[in-house]
Parts: C-alpha cells; structure tokens; sequence
C-alpha cells in the first residue's frame, strides 16, 4: 500500500430505499447467482473517477480486454469507502476497506446468470495489510508498526463470506533480533503458508528503521492452523517484497522464486540502505531452506535498475515493475520479462511511458493463452495494454474512460 494514507472511511448502511410513484404489492426478487462457478469468465476493472477526490472505485466488467471501452460515468458499482484492495475466490469477488486502523467492511460480490456483479454480503473485520488465497479460503493478516506486539491473522471462508478462525502471532517474538516483523505478503505454498517480512524497529523516530537491512526473513506457517512452523533467514538478500508488495513467484513445478527489490523504506521515502542487489532468490518445491546455487542479480542484467514488484506468468517467465531511475527506488515505471530459468532479461516494448503503476495492493495484470493483460495509467488515458509474453511487445487494448484504473482481476463462475 502506499506509504502514507490520510483519508476518513465511512462504512455505509447495508439497507437499500427503495421508491416508487406506486405502491408495492410485491418484494423485487434477489437476483439469482451462478455458483458453484460454471466455467465461465468475467473481467473485472475497478477504476477511480478521475477530476474528483476522496471518492471510492467503481467496478466496471468487462468480456474482452483487447478492444472498445467502458467508463465510469453512469455506469458499475461505487464502492463504500476509499482505499479498497480486492481478490477473486471460488467464484466470489472480495472487496476490502482499508479503515487506517479502524475496522474495515468486507464486501463480496458473486455473479448473476446475466454477467452482472452482485452484493451478497458485507461485514466488518480489521483492517488488513496482508492478504492472500489459501484452500477454501481468504487468509488476512493486521500487521501492527508500534504498539501491540501481536499481528492477527484471520481465515475467511470463500463459501460463508465470514471468519471461521483467528490467530495471534507475537511480531517482536518473531524477529527474535530486538525488532520487530512486519509482514510484507503471504502466499500458499504447498500446505503451509510463506509470509515475508521485513524486520523494523517500530519506534525510536523512523517506524521503518532497522539494524539488519542485508538479510531476508520468511516465516512459514502449517495451514490451516496457521502455527509457526520456522523463520528462513539469510543473507543472500535484503528483505523479500515489500509492504503491501508480493516479493514471491510460483511456477508450475512448486517451485519458489522470492525477489527483493534491493532498497529499505524509510518513513515515506524508498532509500537505497542495502549493499545487497535486487536479485530473486530459489527455495526448491517440498523444501523450507534456500537453494544455495541460484541467485538471479536482475539489478545487473537490468543495467542498474531495481525491481520494484512482480508477477509470475507462465513457464518461469515473470512481469517485472522497474523503476526507471538506474541505482535508485524512484523514476517512472518501466516493464520488462524476465526468465527465471535462463536468468534472462528483456524490456518490454510498446508501452508508452507510465507514471506509476496501480497501488501495489492491487492486482494489475492477468496472464491468459500467452499473454498478459497489463492495467496502465498514463498522463492522457487509461488503458489496458495486451502484452505477449514471448516477444515481450505490447499493444494497447480496452480503454477506460472518467477513470484511473486501480485494478484488474479474471473472475470465473
């Protein structure tokens, strides 16, 4: 997420007034959902309105990514609240307020037999900074800076839509250094759950300080019990991902790839305080320890610049966020592929110049028959661009009119 938020979220009533100039003899019947999912697909964009602040996003849907438009203007369902980060499970689509440390209402949508999102319930919880798919569930994680030593992890049901089990997990016991762990993602990873943190020290002036910017730490969790299981430490790298960042890539074998960008946060600055490269380390599938023979230095075959997110696509090819000042966590956004088995790199071309990619809470890309669907924003326009994976070349798709996109996500029913 973004480093520093100042905005008032306001949970709104779940009633819906409804009005007519006559009188109701019958009740308007619930709109009728597909689930189990059927095999179908629905693109969901959700875009902020532009030449307006402090508003909250519109879901937009979509059947074809690579051409036409839609916009926001009289059209798809406003969101309760600003800062909302979003994840498509068993056929549900979750939205979640980010409340800056109050409760947060989590909203979820199935889909109607039309192609049409519709709410089905809404509750509050915690506000998260963590959240990931596991099983049959929604895992969420509150990540406290300062104050309470105790991070509450939570399993959300996909079916019930509710909380079926929470967890305490002392942070300052954890980093076990005098620090504290803050938890920068989390993913399944074959029946446990990978969580990297950072380790900060969470007070003393600067919450994002540390004595230890040139090691990694990923604390591995049995699922669905979510106890402790080992911290991996090491110091091939700096810190994996970052906050409200996934620093780890997945292939098709179960394999590990887990990326640092090679800088540490202070306060609202990202500041170069490591002597470590951005560079994807391996943990082998079955295994809780580094493969010690690989290391990918991307920072280098980049040409010196650092790798700011990641999103792992197909046959070990991974979409990588570049920022586009060399030797610095600063400049535009630039895109490229790279291989994680070659160690090969390539930047990508036909993009036009991007200010900044989608909040890193969000989902941006969808990866379907060799391609990839990327979410940019540009100084002129909102667009999608299509993005083939082998020759690493894009071209620009659906447009998104009144609106700057902030997500994109693929919803099976």
């Amino acid at each position: 997420m973004k480093k520093t938020y100042r905005y008032a979220a306001t949970i709104l009533g779940l009633g819906i007034a409804l009005s007519s100039c006559k009188k109701k003899s019958t009740t308007e019947a619930e709109p009728e959902l597909v689930f189990p999912p059927q095999g179908k697909t629905k693109y969901i964009v959700t875009a902020t309105p532009i030449a307006t602040t402090g508003v909250a996003d519109y879901l937009l849907t979509a059947d074809d990514l690579s051409q036409g438009s839609i916009t926001t203007v009289g059209n798809g369902l406003e969101q309760d609240g600003t800062y909302r980060y979003y994840a498509t499970h068993k056929g549900k689509f979750f939205s979640l307020l980010y409340g800056q440390g109050n409760p947060g209402a989590v909203t979820t949508y199935g889909m109607t037999k039309e192609g049409k999102l519709s709410k089905t319930s809404d509750f509050q919880s915690e506000t998260v900074q963590v959240f990931c798919t596991a099983g049959n569930d929604l895992v969420t994680i509150k990540v406290p800076r300062s104050g309470t030593n105790n991070a509450l992890a939570f399993r959300i049901d996909a079916d019930q839509a509710q909380i079926v089990a929470q967890k305490e997990i002392d942070v300052v016991k954890l980093a076990g250094n005098g620090e504290r762990a803050h938890f920068t993602w989390a993913r399944q990873v074959g029946n446990k759950i990978f969580a990297p943190y950072q380790s900060i020290k969470g007070c003393c002036g600067t919450v994002w300080n540390t004595d230890f910017p040139d090691s990694s730490f990923i604390a591995v969790f049995s699922y669905p019990d979510l106890n402790l299981e080992k911290v991996i430490r090491d110091t091939l790298t700096s810190f994996i991902g970052s906050y409200f960042n996934d620093g780890l890539a997945i292939d098709e074998k179960g394999d590990v790839y887990a990326f640092s960008p090679g800088y540490i946060i202070y306060g609202n600055t990202a500041q170069v305080a490591t002597k470590k490269p951005s560079a994807f380390v391996k943990i082998p599938a079955g295994t809780t320890d580094y493969d010690r023979s690989y290391f990918f230095d991307v920072e280098a075959a980049s040409g010196g610049h650092k790798v700011s997110r990641q999103t792992y696509l197909t046959g070990g090819k991974v979409l990588l966020y570049m920022y586009g000042d060399k030797n610095a966590a600063t400049g535009n956004v630039k895109m490229a592929i790279a291989d994680l088995y070659s160690k090969s790199f390539t930047w990508i071309t036909g993009l036009p110049d991007i200010l900044s990619h989608s909040s890193s809470y969000n989902n941006n890309t969808i990866t379907a028959d060799g391609k990839v669907f990327l979410g940019v924003n540009t100084a002129d326009e909102s667009r999608i661009y299509t993005i083939n994976i082998a020759a690493a070349s894009a071209t620009p798709g659906l447009k998104v009119e009144g609106g700057k996109i902030t997500s994109l996500l693929k919803m099976d029913y």
